[in-house]
């Protein structure tokens, strides 16, 4: 398995974890590390409104997997997890974590299982997160796409006494 599909699966149980309801809604940090086979780990920030916590609560989904979590405790600053992830493709993903959470943090550990080409891969990856403010930052405006002015034009040249024009200076080439 690739470390992105393992990243993605990480992001997608970490999900869950988010939804305890005792977590206060606001601006998150997480960083999530995948810890085998191969090592790798990605920060972001991101904004969970009261209205996501919701959407969380019902369990992680995107536009890749769907993951159903038969297990899932969140309850008294512990979580646990088991369950599984399919792609749009059919892979299929064993998953199981275990952590915990207050309501400005939560850590989590998964393993994951899947068959890539006949093989069994295993993985563990973790998430851990803490709530860095209670307002969300403005996403940034779109730029328009005008076009922007002309530069201003130079000013029209101030009358003069005119320059007379040279004649022009005829002379044979040299040598001849």
């Amino acid at each position: 398995m690739n470390a992105p599909r393992l990243a993605l699966i990480l992001a997608l149980v970490a999900g869950p974890a988010l939804a305890a309801p005792a977590i206060q809604p606001g601006y998150w940090e997480s960083t999530n590390r995948l810890l085998s086979p191969i090592r790798q780990t990605s920060t972001e920030k991101r904004c969970i409104t009261p209205a996501e916590v919701d959407k969380f609560m019902a369990g992680p989904s995107n536009r890749h997997y769907a993951c159903t979590y038969p297990t899932k405790v969140i309850a008294g600053g512990v979580i646990t997890l088991k369950g599984s992830c399919v792609s749009k493709k059919g892979q299929k993903v064993a998953v199981k974590g275990a952590g915990r959470y207050t309501p400005t943090s939560f850590t989590l550990t998964a393993d994951v299982a899947t068959e890539f080409f006949g093989l069994d891969i295993q993985g563990r990856a973790s998430t851990e997160a803490h709530r860095i403010g209670d307002i969300c930052p403005q996403p940034a405006a779109p730029q328009s796409a005008t076009v922007p002015p002309a530069p201003a034009a130079s000013p029209a040249p101030t009358p003069a006494t005119p320059t007379p024009a040279l004649p022009a200076l005829a002379s044979p080439p040299a040598g001849r």
